[in-house]
């Protein structure tokens, strides 16, 4: 490990520090308006939400690294006190990075990127027609964390009114795939959500046995991650024998359209992730059988399979 602080340190040295450790970072593409009626447009990744009830949602509009200046969209906050925050999708990128570059006060960057202003329902700065989800907010307080350059100006704002497309939503749920999301890395480094988008189920609502009780030669196993092990925990229960003994007789007996037994058929079930034929072909193999299971039963954590993860899991501690 490298070992830093902050006051051995140079600010834009601490500062690219903070862009790549914490990443990737929602983007809030912020528009004001100034006290004598001129839209702004910028985007800020020091940002995410805090809370429901109500909703709050916080950025920082930092001073200016180079001169500590104040940027336009905190001074038309200190003026205004409130402002309308988007979302910045994958189809818009660049027209928020080109939101970004610092025009003067007197400039629309509604104008400069090309995005689509339309009006808002409770607060005077425009919405981004663009952005597939919205938020229009009053401002509740704004604290400031020193003078210097790239100093934080932290503001914290109340939700008053959500504008969500209805095409982002799957079974109530804004689906990651259809609202297509982007994150900011270090550099001129961007995430693509949904490009990266995986399932961890939430332990909440369930009484789980904990990574302390997965039996101690899953455990140990050289086969399993840590985070493979943290699925095995966060489960509510464990198999017994007799269900692991008619799991292996049915996985046996079971007829499984062109299945081919061998290692070569192992490994290219491996290569398909179809861990169902890899367990059939490994009790079928000699060789390394454990491992061959454990392999399987990996596999099948990853497609979040967990009875069959389990049942396997326990049948190949039986072998020695």
């Amino acid at each position: 490990m490298l070992h830093y602080e902050p006051k051995d340190l140079s600010v834009p040295e601490v500062h690219r520090l903070l862009l790549g450790g914490v990443a990737p970072r929602p983007i809030a593409l912020v528009s004001t308006i100034s006290k004598d009626g001129i839209n702004n447009l910028s985007p800020f990744s020091f940002f995410n939400a805090f809370g429901a009830n109500p909703p709050i949602v916080a950025f920082s509009p930092s001073r200016r690294g180079k001169d500590a200046t104040l940027k336009d969209t905190y001074n038309n906050l200190i003026a205004t006190k409130e402002c309308v925050i988007q979302v910045v999708t994958h189809p818009m990128v660049e027209q928020v990075s080109l939101a970004s570059a610092e025009f003067p006060p007197e400039y629309d960057e509604f104008i400069k990127s090309g995005l689509t202003p339309v009006e808002s329902d409770l607060v005077k700065p425009k919405r981004v027609k663009e952005s597939p989800f919205q938020m229009e907010c009053k401002v509740l307080e704004i604290k400031n964390f020193g003078d210097g350059g790239a100093s934080a100006n932290l503001v914290i704002c109340e939700v008053l009114k959500f504008h969500a497309a209805e095409d982002i939503f799957t079974n109530g749920i804004i689906d990651p795939n259809k609202i297509d999301l982007v994150a900011r890395m270090s550099g001129d480094f961007y995430s693509r959500a949904a490009s990266g988008v995986f399932v961890v189920e939430k332990p909440i609502g369930k009484k789980c046995i904990g990574y302390d009780q997965v039996p101690k030669h899953i455990r140990e196993s050289e086969i399993y991650s840590a985070n493979d092990l943290g699925k095995f925990g966060n489960s509510e229960s464990i198999p017994d024998d007799n269900e692991v003994q008619e799991f292996i007789k049915k996985i046996k007996e079971e007829t499984l359209e062109q299945f081919e037994s061998g290692y070569d058929a192992f490994l290219r079930y491996q290569r398909l992730s179809d861990y169902k034929r890899m367990l059939k072909a490994a009790l079928k193999l000699p060789e390394n059988q454990k491992r061959n299971i454990e392999l399987s039963v990996k596999c099948a954590l990853k497609n979040n399979d967990m009875d069959f993860a389990w049942k396997a899991a326990l049948y190949a501690a039986t072998i020695k």
